[in-house]
Parts: C-alpha cells; structure tokens; sequence
C-alpha cells in the first residue's frame, strides 16, 4: 500500500483533529523513518519529542516483547511488578517520594491540577486557583485546556472550568502580583514549548520558587516535552536551581508507548487518598515495562553526557546556519528541543524540508522547532542540517 493511499482512506474516516502532512511511515531506525513508498528520511522531530531514544529502540522492543509474553495488564486493584519498580525509578532519580501513572501528557497534568486542588482542600479549604503562563501548553482535556495559556487553544470549548489565571512567561512581577490566598499552585514550563521554544531568565524559575515557599503556594513543573533527556540532564529543573513540589512526565517515558505521571512529594501526595483519583490503564504493564527500559538506558553513565555532547554539535550548526541566513533572527533553545527564529511563516519551509527528507515542525507561525532523537549522530546531524540550510537559501 503506497503513502497516498494511506493518506486518502485515514482522511476518510478518522476525524480531522490534525492538520497532518501527506507522508505514512512505515519502519522507523534510531533517528531515520522510512515512508510506505519506500522513501527515507532524518529525523529531527522525534514524533514532537516522544521518541527519544529514537524509532523502535531494540533494547525496548525487547522489553515490551519479554511482558507481552507474560502479562499485558493488571487492574489497578492489584500489583504487578513492571508498575513497581518504575514508581521506584522516578523516586530514585527524582526529588519526588511518590507517582501516579496515567496514560498521556494531559492526564498526568490534569492529576497535578486535581492533586493541586485536593491538597488546597485539606489545607483549609480556601485555595483552589492554578495559575499558568500565556503561552504554555499543557494538554487537550477541558480542564488542561482551560490551564494552557494560549487562547486559540480554548476557543469554541466555553464555558470553561474556573479557577485558572494566566501571567506573562519570565516576569517575576506579574507572577508576585497575580498570586493571591486562593492560590494553590504554580503550574510552569521550565522552557516554553509550544509557545515557541521560550528560555526564561536564570532566576525566573528561582524567583517562582521563592515565591511559592513564601505564599505556601505549590511549584509545579510540566516536563512532558522537556523531562526525560531532552535539555541534556533526565529532569529540566535539574539545571535550573529548583526543585518543584510536583512535575509530569509523559511523551518520551516510554519511548512512544502511551504513558503519564505525576510525581510528587509525600505530603503533597497525601491528599489523594484511596478513590480520590484513577486511571483504569494507567501504568499498565507492558507501558511500565517499556518506561523502565527507557529509564535504565537514560541513566546509564555515558547516556546523557553523549546526548550534551551531540547537543552542542547541533546548537552550532544551527548558529552557523543562522549566521548565514537573512530569513534567521536567531536560535534559542537548551539541549535538543531548539527553535530557529525566522523572519517569516515556517509552514512552507517545514513542507519543503519534508519533500527532501528531514522531518521539523513550526509553532508559533515564525518558530522553527527541532527536537531530534536523542540518539541522533553528528553524521546525521550535519546531513539534516545541510538538506534545512538549503531550503533556508531557496
């Protein structure tokens, strides 16, 4: 079956929620995908920061395969080892004492905001109040919506749920002043991903925190895009001088099996005791599985010292491409989630890099973003960066 024959019988029946470009991937190799027509292409999009560890990773597959052939899955009701020792991973690894598994990004967000608010409940009833970024993202469910602080995201869905407010990214006096004693939480990006690769100033998060503790108001950190490698450590706020209360985790946990979380202290966890909340296949086994392969390659010694080493190569050639671009007004980024700048839509320069084989993605209209697989070499590297600086030069 050819990619164009794919692409008209998916139109036809599934609901257009996507805006998809016109190519089926078939296989998939570290950081290459073929398509169904047998065409090949670099990968520098890693299936919006999922595949991080790159397409099919053998040492997962083999995990994955190794449950599938004992248990799929077991109610969450009972135990089941996969689900264990991943829990004991991300404690091990993290600040947090405690997790929640649930299956997606918007999930393990919508727990942090119930958690947030059922933490608010029992610490007198009165704070209640999410307060975001303009500009963030953080899912697709009614109330993780309302939470993103992007209007056209929210458009069409009213009446929304209450108890949200949204302050400019990187402004410390907005955030004091939009706090108040019905505020339960802070809920942040430690880079801004959606909303156009956004870096803050080195003492916003700090500042965040300190304000937090001040108020006794919850510091929550939405590492779905960032977490797991992606800025060159297993956990962004590891480099930022913070620790949340409670951070989600989702995309890449798994290497591309659905998968959430969210991590908390145990006080904080507290609140959500037994039928406060539930996920019927969250933490399923074989995603459990999966997730702890994923794990145990990512902290392996020479994992993500190679990933910041290959980073640096990739932020250069990005740079120098800029350099020599007038339709680049700069780069800005951490590890490998980067965003060129341009001077004009990123839409068509997306599509023409896709007809030469090198996958990317635009957001914020003027935002080129690039989130390859962690796994990506510096052959590859180079390769993909001379098919986008020649599309740039078109």
């Amino acid at each position: 079956m050819s990619s164009q024959d794919i692409v008209t019988r998916t139109d036809r029946h599934l609901m257009a929620t996507y805006l998809r470009a016109p190519v089926a991937f078939v296989r998939g190799d570290g950081a290459r995908l073929w398509d169904a027509d047998g065409k090949e292409y670099l990968d520098l999009f890693a299936c919006l920061a999922v595949a991080n560890l790159g397409h099919a990773p053998r040492a997962v597959a083999e995990a994955i395969n190794a449950q599938t052939a004992k248990i799929f899955h077991v109610s969450n009701l009972h135990y089941c080892e996969p689900q264990m020792r991943l829990a004991e991973l991300l404690c091990e690894r993290s600040f947090a004492d405690r997790v929640f598994l649930c299956n997606s990004g918007a999930e393990a967000n919508e727990a942090a905001i119930k958690l947030a608010r059922r933490w608010g409940h029992a610490n007198g009833g009165q704070r209640f109040e999410i307060v975001t970024a303009l500009g963030s993202f953080h899912g697709r469910t009614l109330a993780t919506l309302t939470a993103t602080g992007q209007e056209k995201i929210r458009v069409g869905f009213q009446p929304l749920p209450g108890g949200f407010r949204y302050v400019p990214f990187d402004d410390l006096g907005a955030l004091d002043r939009a706090l108040t004693d019905t505020t339960a939480a802070l809920l942040l990006e430690p880079i801004l991903g959606e909303g156009g690769v956004v870096v803050p100033s080195p003492e916003y998060l700090v500042g965040a925190r300190k304000l937090c503790d001040e108020r006794g108001i919850l510091l929550m950190l939405d590492e779905i895009q960032v977490g797991m490698g992606r800025t060159g450590t297993l956990f962004a706020y590891e480099q930022l001088g913070v620790v949340p209360d409670v951070m989600t985790l989702a995309k890449a946990l798994a290497s591309g099996i659905p998968i959430g979380a969210c991590l908390a202290r145990a006080d904080i966890a507290a609140a959500f005791g037994a039928g406060a909340h539930g996920s019927t296949f969250g933490g399923n086994a074989v995603a459990a599985a999966a997730a702890v392969r994923t794990l145990e390659i990512m902290t392996a010694p020479e994992f993500l010292p190679g990933v910041r080493q290959r980073a640096v190569h990739f932020r250069a050639g990005l740079d120098r491409i800029a350099a020599r671009s007038p339709k680049v007004k700069g780069v800005r980024g951490a590890g490998f989630i980067q965003g060129m700048l341009l001077s004009e839509p990123g839409a068509p320069l997306v599509a023409k890099c896709l007809e030469r084989g090198v996958l990317l993605n635009c957001t914020a209209d003027t935002v080129l973003r690039f989130l390859p697989p962690l796994v990506i070499t510096e052959n590859e590297i180079d390769q993909a960066l001379a098919i986008v600086e020649e599309v740039l030069s078109a």
